[in-house]
């Protein structure tokens, strides 16, 4: 009896299948609240910098009449050659997690492009990694390493400013990743360095000079 009266109270509560179908098409056209506009993302601190200041002194200097003749940062270019992962592959693993800390951005594997039997080689075979930074995260990376990580590198005196490749671009060598402070000390199980290739779309040298001086670089004075 009990059981019954459960059953009919039950069915007492059920709605009929038209009315729970009117109710959930009331609820789907109500109107529902505008989303909150999100705030612009803020640009790189270099990047505004160099509009608001290094801009107006390139020009100044060079006596440029149009500001898209001055020189800019194209892009960056982080390179980590790995020759012992021929023995231990794992080495990979590790410097692919440590580059992507230090960049902000996934690096690609680097594999060789043919074999070299004198160095145990293979073609295909896993032998660096490397990023490519644009945009606001090449700004960013450029300001840390100027800002933070090359005054932790140890005796530092500068840094050479005959590295330029004739068209602007300069290279400069990294010998300890740890200057980063992204990189934690305790789970480093090896020192490796990196190369930092600058790319900028001046025409010359002293042009590329000029603008990565203006930007922070600490160039070593003779």
């Amino acid at each position: 009896m009990a059981e019954d009266k459960q059953d009919k109270k039950e069915k007492k509560d059920k709605k009929p299948k038209g009315e729970k179908a009117g109710a959930d098409a009331q609820a789907a056209a109500a109107p529902k609240p505008p989303p909150k506009p999100q705030e612009p993302a803020r640009p790189a601190r270099l990047r505004e910098r160099y509009a608001a200041q290094v801009l107006p002194e390139l020009m100044k200097e060079f006596g440029f009449t149009n500001p898209m003749q001055a020189p800019k940062l194209d892009k960056i270019v982080v390179n980590m050659g790995l020759g012992e992962a021929i023995n231990n592959g794992k080495i990979i693993d590790a410097s692919v997690d440590q580059l992507g800390q230090i960049t902000g951005q996934k690096p690609v594997v680097t594999k060789a492009r043919k074999s070299i039997a004198n160095f145990k080689l293979r073609q295909g075979q896993s032998i660096g990694a490397m990023v490519t930074l644009r945009g606001d995260r090449m700004y960013e990376f450029f300001d840390r390493l100027v800002s933070i990580a090359l005054p932790r590198v140890r005796d530092f005196k500068g840094v050479s400013p005959k590295a330029f490749d004739g068209k602007g671009n300069y290279t400069l060598g990294i010998r300890e990743q740890i200057i980063f402070p992204e990189i934690n000390y305790d789970k480093v199980e090896k020192i490796k360095g990196l190369n930092i290739t600058v790319v900028t779309t001046a025409r010359n040298d002293e042009e590329g000079r000029a603008l990565l001086r203006h930007l922070g670089m600490p160039f070593r004075t003779p």
